[in-house]
């Protein structure tokens, strides 16, 4: 059970659903990903995008985003690169969920559910852009 999955869209948020199908896609192809894996990878990839539009973006064209998806035996690979504001990710205290509920969920949770959902995140920068790579490692006992 390999596979690798690639798509590349504008940095804006229109993008999103285009990820979450290539997600549900390359999930589906591969039977020891479970439903809650799909869900974690698919909110990863989602809180980091957005991220990069809003923050690695601003002020700028909006450039691309790079996804690309790396299955085998035992793990995901997810990879996002773009071109935006570098930014290293670092892994948040949980968000007050009282102080959201009374002014508005607003912020400070997207990092914190990549970092509560991956089990390994690491990010650099080069002259080929931002890179975000994290891994999601898969269920055991489950046949393909």
């Amino acid at each position: 059970m390999a596979g690798r999955y690639q798509m590349t869209r504008a940095a804006e948020l229109e993008a999103l659903a285009s990820f979450r199908d290539l997600i549900d896609r390359a999930c589906a192809e591969h039977a020891a990903v479970d439903e809650q894996t799909c869900y974690d990878l698919k909110l990863a990839v989602e809180e980091a995008c957005i991220n990069v539009i809003t923050h690695g973006y601003a002020g700028m064209n909006p450039g691309s985003i790079m996804l690309v998806l790396e299955f085998d035996r035992a793990q995901v690979r997810v990879i996002l690169t773009d071109f935006g504001r570098p930014f290293e990710p670092y892994e948040p205290a949980a968000p007050d969920v009282e102080a959201s509920l009374e002014y508005g969920l607003s912020h400070g949770f997207g990092l914190y559910f990549i970092y509560q959902t991956m089990n390994h995140i690491e990010y650099e920068t080069t002259q080929d852009g931002n890179h975000l790579t994290f891994v999601k490692q898969l269920p055991t006992g489950r046949k393909e």
